[in-house]
């Protein structure tokens, strides 16, 4: 038997699928923690199994018409793949961000557009005849028909809106972590930004090729281009599936997760809001210098204070007017002015000096010295007669 079923091209997308379904299987059986994230994860790349599938029985060379022969009834099934998995990579990274994210009701609108698509399915195409279904598949009248492909544009938009969302929660990472910890230079989300932004690529790239199909409703051009677009995606999306499992399965235990804002917040009792609480805890950093931890959290903080997280974020904002990040590190700021200038600590180093106040990065300590004092550690030291650097 010399039959070629399926091309380079094919086989590129035979592996893709047959990748994401290990590594869903895989990520499911190891997660012993049971991380909603590993979950997330292991659903997106299910979903994501059924796209390569879908395109191998609409477009493949070979496979296309071996399908339309033996088994028709699996054309279009796999297209609800492109209504769930851009919804599931941004839930992926919402759950990696936010330790106490779940799924509420409301998520379900999510599913709107799936739902969207089943309808749109029933009624234009298994809503007809059995023979007249078939002759629609063979004859692709169907499926370069304007409600398929005003269809295929509008799911293949929305993918790259949820892939920019997930790319600006990235983004807003940073700042919502300062609310919770004193030290963020150790979080390395250049991974999670280069796989977003991957997928956000490759999702750009699908819309160009529905806005061509859209185009060729009026008028005929060369689509060569677009078919090198298309292929360009199938091996992008090869490559991401690797790297956004191998890369997770490296980052994911070192990935520092906040809470999320809770939008129903019980208001601050008389006793908080009063100025003589803010002067306890400001009494209580000077004595006890908790900032001296490297890794104070607010958690941490709270735990020394006993009271609630929450409360404790509401009162340094209310009464200090920073968010935590800055509120531990003007603390560890004032110790390091106070010992650049002691003759005790004349023989330390600047770098002894900040690493001993609780500092893991010197430019993240030049930066923040420099904005409180408008000098640098170096010069402030000059000025007062040391000249140890």
């Amino acid at each position: 038997m010399n039959e070629v079923v399926f091309n380079f091209h094919d086989v590129v997308l035979l592996m893709t699928a047959m990748q994401c379904c290990f590594f869903a299987v895989l990520l499911v059986a190891t997660n012993t923690s049971k991380s909603p994230s590993n979950y997330f994860l292991a659903a997106f790349l299910l979903a994501h199994a059924f796209i390569p599938l879908h395109e191998l029985i609409l477009w493949g060379a070979v496979f296309k018409w071996k399908v339309r022969e033996v088994f028709p009834e699996a054309f279009f099934v796999g297209g609800f793949a492109y209504y769930v998995d851009a919804v599931l990579l941004y839930f992926y990274v919402k759950s990696l961000v936010f330790r106490d994210f779940a799924l509420k009701r409301r998520d379900l609108l999510h599913l709107i557009p799936l739902g969207i698509f089943i309808a749109f399915m029933c009624v234009m195409f298994y809503s007809r005849p059995y023979a007249e279904r078939i002759e629609l598949i063979r004859d692709e009248v169907f499926v370069y028909g304007a409600a398929y492909i005003s269809m295929d544009f509008f799911c293949k938009s929305l993918r790259v809106v949820y892939c920019a969302l997930s790319f600006l929660l990235i983004l807003k990472y940073k700042d919502i972590l300062k609310s919770t910890h004193s030290n963020i230079e150790k979080v390395d989300l250049l991974w999670l930004k280069l796989l977003v932004i991957g997928f956000l690529g490759v999702t750009i790239m699908e819309v160009i090729l529905s806005i061509s199909k859209i185009v060729g409703l009026i008028k005929t051009h060369d689509l060569k281009v677009f078919e090198y677009i298309g292929l360009t995606g199938y091996y992008s999306l090869f490559i991401l599936v690797n790297l956004l499992v191998f890369t997770s399965m490296r980052y994911f235990a070192t990935f520092e997760a906040v809470r999320q804002k809770d939008s129903h917040k019980k208001p601050l009792n008389d006793k908080l809001l009063n100025p003589e609480f803010a002067e306890k805890i400001d009494g209580l950093m000077r004595s006890e210098k908790p900032y001296l931890l490297p890794d104070i959290t607010l958690d941490i903080l709270a735990d020394k204070l006993a009271i609630p997280a929450k409360d404790l974020s509401m009162i340094i904002n209310r009464h200090f007017h920073n968010n935590f990040y800055e509120f531990i590190n003007n603390y560890r700021i004032e110790e390091a002015r106070k010992m650049l200038i002691d003759p005790k600590h004349k023989n330390k180093t600047i770098t002894d000096i900040y690493l001993e106040v609780g500092f893991n990065s010197k430019s993240v300590f030049n930066t923040f010295f420099k904005k409180i004092l408008s000098v640098t550690p170096s010069q402030y030291r000059q000025e007062h007669g040391e000249v140890k650097k």
